[in-house]
């Protein structure tokens, strides 16, 4: 998939000119496609909020493009989901006033710091879905009469029969389930806050077949019955929720369809990587490349690149290693497609070799990742391209000496 033309020039084009300079390997964004992939995110959201999910960005210069420089709300959008408490610790501190954590966490230490602490108390919500959970934080807040802010997350898989269509997160599902354990947090002192609902096997799988089509809209109508339920169910016991938190950026339509949600999550579509390309609801517009160096040919059909073994976490496959997509050099300019990984070899740990006619020593291969924010590990700096062309230089999670795991 390559990236669409803007008034005459294509995203990687303007990335490749303005970064020439610019030695590889490197990670470079196109302000351009990123800023309309953000008004995209909230045309599909149709008006319901969305919380920008941090672990697709890594990049706090990014959120802040997005969140505005208090990383709490811009236009269409509301709050951070953090997958660490160490995460949302530094982004709290920062000035984050709406942090919600994605998934559970036993970190001892980060939960200390945050219920002790008068404003990162207010600024940030646990994530819940266990006994244990509660346990946890309630040993490490040392007291109880602090009350920590809470969030349940809810299964949100598709069940029929024997089979689990979905990812394995939380034990909590049927309403009554959801409502007594919510009634035993509040009555342990907690402020059950919000719930989660993430359909992964909606927001995660593209439209590739009929039957998969077919699983994404029985899921729906299963979820939509269900998760008004739970609602009800959970209101009854603790009263108003601030909200009920759904989605991802493969699902913005449907989740943000049922009344009963009052915000959606989604990231991966503000860079959009290879596994949001086969999507029916809209149509991808990369934002994010990276570059690397050839240093040698060992054939007239094959260049050998520094570096380039980025893959992405989930099941491993083809899906999840980076694609080439282009080749450029100063005196040629860029040359769209042509390119494949070899199979025997694939994304090397040191070297990526890349079938493709044509291609010098010297030049650069410009890559997709699978995934959004995993990149940014890989790299300490994004260099974003601007319109005009200019180029600004921003520290990732990792060119700030932070990682989360």
């Amino acid at each position: 998939m390559l990236p669409r033309t803007v008034h005459g020039r294509t995203a990687l084009d303007r990335i490749a000119r303005a970064t020439e300079s610019l030695r590889p390997p490197f990670a470079a964004v196109d302000a351009v496609a990123l800023d309309a992939n953000a008004a995209d995110l909230c045309r599909r959201s149709g008006g319901t909020p969305v919380r920008v999910a941090a672990k697709s960005v890594r990049t706090r210069a990014v959120l802040e493009r997005v969140l505005g420089p208090n990383l709490t709300a811009g236009s269409g959008f509301r709050g951070i989901m953090t997958y660490s408490p160490a995460e949302a610790v530094w982004l709290a501190r920062l000035g984050a006033q709406d942090v919600l954590m994605g998934y559970p966490t036993v970190d001892a230490d980060s939960i200390a710091e945050i219920t002790r602490d008068r404003v990162l108390s207010g600024r940030i919500t646990l994530m819940v879905d266990d006994v244990a959970h509660l346990d946890i934080i309630r040993a490490a807040a040392g007291s109880d009469r602090i009350k920590p802010r809470i969030c349940i997350d809810v299964d949100a898989s598709l069940r029929i029969g024997p089979l689990h269509l979905g990812v394995r997160r939380s034990p909590l599902r049927e309403p009554d389930q959801v409502a007594r354990f919510a009634a035993r947090a509040k009555d342990r002192g907690f402020r059950v806050v919000g719930i989660m609902f993430y359909e992964a096997q909606i927001a995660g799988l593209p439209d590739s077949s009929v039957a998969i089509e077919l699983v994404k809209r029985a899921s729906a109508a299963e979820l939509r019955t269900r998760r008004g339920a739970v609602v009800d169910a959970v209101t009854g016991v603790v009263g108003d929720l601030e909200f009920v938190n759904s989605g991802g950026t493969g699902s913005l339509e449907v989740s943000s369809a049922d009344p009963v949600v009052t915000e959606v999550t989604a990231g991966s579509g503000l860079f959009v990587p290879t596994l949001f390309d086969r999507y029916k609801a809209f149509a991808p517009n990369p934002a994010l490349y990276f570059a690397l160096p050839v240093v040698r040919t060992p054939t007239r059909s094959v260049a050998t690149a520094f570096g380039g073994g980025y893959i992405a976490s989930g099941p491993a496959s083809k899906s999840r290693v980076p694609t080439p997509v282009a080749v450029s050099s100063a005196a040629r300019g860029l040359l769209l497609g042509g390119l494949k990984l070899l199979r025997n070899e694939g994304a090397g740990e040191v070297q990526t070799p890349v079938a493709g006619a044509g291609i010098s020593i010297g030049d650069r291969i410009w890559f997709r990742h699978a995934k959004a924010g995993e990149v940014c590990e890989r790299f300490d700096a994004l260099h974003i391209v601007e319109s005009d062309g200019s180029v600004t230089t921003v520290p990732t999670y990792r060119g700030e000496g932070k990682n989360f795991g």
